[in-house]
């Protein structure tokens, strides 16, 4: 089983920029998709962006050309670095993780950005 522990959230004013980690732990560690999600309170989790193995990623449209995400292969990380971060960005991000049958997820690192 993978374990994500993700880390980097914290409070920010509107316009300012952030960047999550999310630190993979596991031997032999191979990926299908890694990802980032987001949930607001009272909101559904939604999906933010993801990167899969051979190296394209896709973003969702309310962050495109604002966030971006990438990967340390040789860390074992996963990274979404946010700029001109909104209050609607506020949300409890997510790393996900799939390899095959396995998924995995983190338990989430407070973002909030105050206007």
């Amino acid at each position: 089983q993978v374990q994500l522990v993700e880390s980097g959230g914290g409070l920010v004013q509107t316009g300012g920029s952030l960047r999550l980690s999310c630190a993979a732990s596991g031997s032999n560690f191979r990926f299908n998709v890694m990802a980032w999600y987001r949930q607001a309170p009272g909101k559904q989790r939604e999906f933010v962006a993801n990167i899969r193995s051979g190296g394209t990623s896709t973003y969702a449209d309310f962050v495109k050309g604002r966030f971006t995400i990438s990967r340390d292969a040789a860390k074992n990380t996963l990274y979404l670095e946010m700029n001109s971060l909104k209050p609607a960005d506020t949300a409890v991000y997510y790393c996900f993780y799939n390899h095959s049958a396995t998924i995995s997820w983190g338990r989430g690192t407070q973002v909030t950005v105050s206007s």
